[in-house]
């Protein structure tokens, strides 16, 4: 299992890191837009270039990242993109 790498979170900039915050809390790009100010389309755009930066893809891996948590291994030494893994692949 690999660590991970939270210098990818160093990265972002002081606003990223702000809408980053929020949408990881479960805030929408709507609410996250009136919250601080921001047309949705603008907190779209930040949150493409965070996956740029840090490159992930899903909202997931971006929670597992701020939370210091590596990503489980799954059964065939893939990384494990969901949250669960299957009770046959255990």
């Amino acid at each position: 299992m690999r660590q991970p790498d939270t210098d990818l979170l160093r990265a972002l900039s002081d606003r990223e890191r702000e809408v980053l915050d929020r949408v990881l809390e479960g805030h929408t790009y709507s609410s996250t837009a009136r919250a601080l100010g921001l047309s949705p389309h603008t907190v779209d755009t930040y949150m493409r270039r965070i996956r740029a930066k840090t490159g992930t893809t899903h909202r997931l891996e971006l929670l597992r990242l701020a939370m210091g948590v590596a990503p489980r291994a799954a059964p065939d030494g893939t990384e494990e993109t969901r949250g669960h893994t299957h009770p046959d692949r255990r």
